[in-house]
């Protein structure tokens, strides 16, 4: 469901952690500053209308975005490659092809091929739209977590096989960090919730007992100091609250 992160899938990455774009709620806003000649600084990509995901002139687009929703993320990225040097040979630049693993940066510098070709940018617009969003996600810090997410949820369905749910609650708590304690790789307090929810709807029934309200009481105190502490809650735990 919602909540888990079993998905191989570039389409449900790109939606889930590009910004959404504004009045939609089924496309996300590509960052294009790259594609410009201004400096790239978080004060200038206001300036420039955002890409997006929806490409319905543009047929390789359509059909890149096709593959992003029903092939797995590793073909889809070299998808994603194949046509962008096709479309970097029609345009005659000078695109060197290299095999092995897609890399974000390898992506980036084919885009910068555009940059300066007016004629290329405009006839491949829609395709270069879905490139920069696939390489802004790979690139995003959510795509490593997500892993991270997918990694804690396997081990979670084995200890949960093997423990009662008291046990795992207690191994999630020193988990559960204040704003001041965590670094980038920690897990935020929405993390927990969705994680939470996830640990609820695989256990399915609980046994209730002192055990279990104890455990559970710990993980609520540690839930509500966390959310106390956010310098900035986000609108979904401000709703929450």
């Amino acid at each position: 469901g919602a909540v888990g992160h079993h998905g191989d899938n570039l389409a449900e990455k790109i939606l889930s952690v590009l910004p959404k774009l504004p009045g939609h709620k089924t496309d996300v806003m590509v960052n294009m500053v790259e594609l410009t000649a201004l400096q790239t600084t978080d004060e200038t990509s206001s300036i420039i209308a955002p890409g997006c995901l929806a490409q319905p002139n543009d047929p390789a687009a359509k059909a890149l975005w096709e593959s992003f929703m029903n092939l797995k993320q590793k073909e889809a990225v070299m998808e994603v490659r194949r046509h962008l040097v096709e479309a970097a040979s029609r345009e005659n630049l000078p695109i060197k092809m290299s095999m092995g693993e897609v890399t974000p940066e390898q992506l980036s510098s084919y885009i910068q091929l555009f940059r300066n070709n007016l004629k290329a940018l405009e006839n491949h617009c829609g395709l270069i739209q879905l490139v920069l969003a696939t390489v802004q996600t790979l690139k995003h810090p959510q795509t490593c977590k997500w892993d991270n997410f997918l990694a804690f949820e396997r081990l979670l369905l084995q200890t949960i096989g093997e423990s009662e749910m008291p046990s795992v609650l207690n191994q999630l708590l020193p988990m559960i960090k204040s704003y001041n304690e965590r670094t980038k790789d920690d897990y935020t307090c929405e993390d927990f919730l969705v994680l939470l929810v996830y640990m609820y709807s695989v256990v399915g029934e609980i046994r209730s007992g002192k055990e279990l309200d104890a455990a559970e009481e710990e993980v609520k105190k540690a839930l509500v100091k966390a959310i106390c502490d956010e310098p900035e809650p986000s609108p979904l735990l401000q709703k929450i609250t």
